[in-house]
């Protein structure tokens, strides 16, 4: 089973040898087995892999994020879907009820408040209760939007003033560079479980390849806001650019601990389980098979 991550900051030649992810640099080479590796992130202009060890890595379920010149996520590489009952499942999301999809979004979102109202208690905010009871209002669809209520309380007691879509704050910087590893892995995990990404339910881009992992995603999200939180000393040094250290952090998202029922597990695990269990929800029609990660204030 797939358990860990590989990032890439420095000039390395990547290639595939007895099976194992072979990174080659100046000052000597290291080996992991393939099927302990869930993601690559290269976050280097210098890096070079073969096209033995890409189809490997699709062979294999491998998630591969590329970034750009700025060192921010710009792409991602999966595999074309391998999975024994790909068409029943295609099915099953294609011809979905509305009714269902508007309760399993409503799941979602309340998960994702309910997570955001542990973030704000384990970062000493005393309101975090009031998450709570807002995240109580979410009703099937959220049709009142109280997902963008719940956002404005969360976002101004987590980081005080604070945009969230200023690109030159580096709090912005650390949650893109982590959002882009997690919904990675959740991609990952759809993919896997025989969903198809791009058909969602409360996200219905055209162009988006990734609707149906956007919103399995809301949920993981608080996970990442509070990593970087932590990451950029509680929410300060706004006007930093990113470090290789900060993005080596940000990197690490999908080994956060989660509890899901009564297991302690990482995000990448929760991933899978919470995209097996959408499956589950659609096969059986009800938005209660659904499970999702839960953020321990304590974590």
């Amino acid at each position: 089973m797939a358990w860990k991550g590989l990032h890439l900051t420095q000039p390395a030649r990547l290639s595939l040898a007895d099976g194992q992810c072979c990174v080659k640099r100046d000052d000597g080479e290291v080996r992991l087995p393939l099927e302990d590796v869930a993601w690559i992130i290269i976050d280097t202009p210098h890096a070079t892999l073969t096209s033995t060890l890409m189809s490997a890595c699709m062979e294999s379920g491998v998630a591969i994020v590329v970034t750009d010149q700025r060192h921010s996520p710009s792409g991602l590489l999966l595999p074309f879907h391998r999975h024994h009952r790909q068409g029943a499942i295609a099915k099953l999301q294609m011809e979905a009820k509305e009714s269902l999809k508007r309760r399993l979004w409503q799941g979602m979102i309340r998960g994702k408040i309910i997570n955001q109202s542990a973030v704000l208690a384990a970062t000493g905010h005393k309101e975090f209760a009031a998450l709570k009871e807002i995240a109580r209002r979410v009703e099937p669809g959220d049709p009142d939007n109280v997902e963008a209520r719940a956002a404005r309380f969360y976002w101004r007691r987590l980081f005080g003033e604070f945009v969230r879509d200023d690109p030159s704050d580096r709090r912005n910087k650390l949650l893109n560079y982590g959002y882009a590893v997690v919904r990675a892995g959740v991609a990952r995990a759809l993919v896997a479980a025989g969903l198809l990404p791009a058909i969602g339910l409360a996200h219905q881009g055209a162009a988006n390849a990734f609707n149906l992992a956007d919103d399995l995603f809301e949920p993981f999200r608080p996970f990442v806001d509070l990593l970087a939180w932590r990451t950029s000393d509680c929410g300060k040094g706004k006007d930093k650019d990113l470090t290789v250290e900060d993005r080596r952090a940000m990197a690490g998202g999908l080994l956060l601990n989660a509890r899901v029922g009564d297991d302690i597990v990482t995000l990448l695990v929760a991933a899978e389980t919470a995209a097996q269990s959408l499956v589950r929800a659609l096969e059986d029609e009800k938005a209660d098979r659904l499970t999702l990660p839960e953020l321990e204030a304590a974590a």
